[in-house]
């Protein structure tokens, strides 16, 4: 996929394009101008907004863009319920991290970047002394980290204080949810007449995400009842079934 698959707002873009300017830029920034005493030379950035609606899409594009491999912290394989495990797995992450040009995006961040709790008992202190050490590792970590969430609530104050910024991703407004569906479907001759991108969009509210879901499902439904083009009818039921 490339930029012109991603469909955001103006001000999500400038965003975006200022995380890839610091990577792009970031050597020049810190020793040529002399700011290496001032600033470090990670970068961290939250990304929050409705599932669906492009964070991962544009961390992977980030990385495109800068030729750098995005690595998803899949944190089932992290998280660990015995004590010490969950912090020896992330010291792994980071180490083989440290050196190297890579990217790190964690999904689903507020399950490990969550608040810290009052200790009530010996669970609360491990829990609260995991997110202290997460926080300790995201700060000095030399490369760009990314947290993404459904809910910024959730995400510990401590961690909001040391991003560099934070990205809200809306629910596309009507002409992009029209531009999103002409996205999907490039082959336009397997659209039928009666196929309106403009009245859907204008009566759906749904994600970049929710669509994809319902061209599958449209074009699962043509190709069993053996027709050729893609309806409105077959689109509309799609549509119904996300919504369920």
């Amino acid at each position: 996929l490339t930029w012109q698959d991603l469909v955001l707002n103006q001000e999500v873009m400038e965003e975006v394009d200022h995380i890839v300017a610091w990577l792009a830029h970031s050597k020049r920034i810190l020793n040529d101008w002399g700011l290496q005493k001032s600033l470090k030379p990670g970068y961290r950035t939250l990304f929050y907004g409705p599932p669906g609606t492009g964070k991962t899409l544009t961390a992977s594009l980030i990385g495109k863009a800068v030729e750098a491999d995005v690595y998803r912290i899949d944190l089932s394989m992290v998280v660990s319920k015995y004590i010490g495990e969950t912090e020896k797995n992330l010291a792994n992450v980071f180490d083989q991290a440290q050196n190297k040009n890579w990217i790190l995006f964690f999904d689903e961040a507020d399950s490990l970047f969550g608040k810290r709790t009052q200790t009530s008992n010996s669970n609360d202190r491990h829990a609260n002394q995991e997110i202290s050490y997460l926080l300790q590792r995201v700060e000095d970590f030399p490369g760009v980290v990314i947290l993404a969430t459904n809910l910024k609530a959730n995400i510990d104050a401590a961690f909001s204080r040391r991003f560099q910024s934070e990205v809200y991703f809306a629910m596309p407004d009507v002409m992009q949810r029209e531009r999103l569906w002409n996205n999907l479907f490039t082959n336009k001759e397997r659209l039928n007449t009666d196929v309106n991108f403009r009245q859907l969009a204008e009566r759906y509210e749904l994600a970049g995400g929710a669509l994809l879901n319902v061209a599958r499902y449209a074009a699962i439904r043509a190709v069993k009842n053996s027709h050729q083009t893609i309806t409105q009818d077959d689109l509309l039921r799609g549509i119904s079934r996300e919504l369920m």
